[in-house]
């Protein structure tokens, strides 16, 4: 069944039939991404225990698994925002001991600032993060070109003078991801960026937020409790276990891009979906 999917996705995407490698990712580079044998405590609360993953350049993958597994702290460990308790995290060859740079983010609240206009919103990282800041008045046109470029591609193209205020919450989130991506970062950290939107709405942006990473080819890393959402996103999925958390399953996900919401009503998918979801129950009843 996934095979002959496989096929029907290779032929609409135009790559070989029964090509394994998802678009843009290269099976020979080095990491993008890698923790080895990572382990997080909290005082005496054991949060995250030996943690080892690896993410190529331009993969995506999402992270699923029970609240208060350690999605979200996953998530600060490989920005350096904590510290692991031991192990080690690389980003881009370095050992991560601080802060990263290059990297962008995006959560459930799209945090627009409401003094500014969506295109200064989006703007934002121009001018603060280097080599963009600066030039950021010299080039001020082109930064301007550069941002009015991603709200077309995201369908907002005509609202970059309206306030957040006048925006719907699918539409805050559009201009959110446009800001998280303008600067280019290598590596896309998305913490349940749709969780409190509506399920059309959800789906809607799932195309914009593919098409961003077919355009870009950034690395992502998803955090989300909707198993249909990592499969349609992900080129991994990695289920983790109640805390302490730990990977328990790797998943890859077989299917060509671009996707289309089609592929949500394929037997193939729901087969993926279900074999998450009940390894999810597993995990919790144990």
């Amino acid at each position: 069944m996934l095979e002959t999917l496989k096929v029907k996705q290779a032929a609409a995407a135009k790559v070989a039939p029964g090509r394994d490698i998802p678009v843009g990712v290269d099976p020979e580079a080095e990491a993008m991404v890698s923790l080895s044998d990572v382990t997080l405590k909290y005082g005496d609360l054991l949060a995250l225990d030996r943690t080892t993953v690896s993410i190529k350049p331009s993969e995506f993958i999402a992270v699923v698994g029970p609240s208060g597994c350690g999605k979200s702290t996953l998530m600060k460990l490989v920005t350096g925002l904590m510290p692991p308790t031991t192990g080690e995290i690389i980003f881009d060859g370095r050992r991560v001991d601080g802060p990263v740079q290059g990297a962008g983010m995006a959560f459930q609240n799209a945090t627009l600032l409401p003094w500014r206009t969506t295109i200064d919103n989006v703007m934002l990282p121009l001018e603060i993060v280097q080599p963009y800041k600066s030039r950021f008045r010299s080039h001020h046109d082109e930064m301007v070109a550069k941002a009015q470029t991603l709200l077309d591609v995201v369908g907002l193209g005509e609202f970059g003078d309206k306030q957040p205020w006048q925006l719907s919450g699918g539409m805050q989130q559009r201009a959110n991801l446009c800001r998280s991506l303008i600067h280019e970062p290598k590596l896309m950290m998305l913490d349940e960026p749709f969780a409190a939107l509506d399920a059309f709405t959800k789906e809607d942006l799932w195309e914009v937020l593919q098409a961003l990473w077919l355009r870009q080819r950034f690395t992502a890393i998803l955090v989300t409790h909707d198993l249909r959402e990592a499969t349609y996103l992900a080129d991994t999925v990695y289920v983790m276990s109640k805390r302490p958390g730990r990977i328990l399953r790797k998943c890859d996900v077989p299917f060509a891009r671009p996707r289309t919401p089609e592929i949500t009503f394929d037997p193939a998918f729901t087969e993926l979906v279900n074999e998450l979801r009940a390894l999810i129950a597993a995990v919790r009843s144990s």
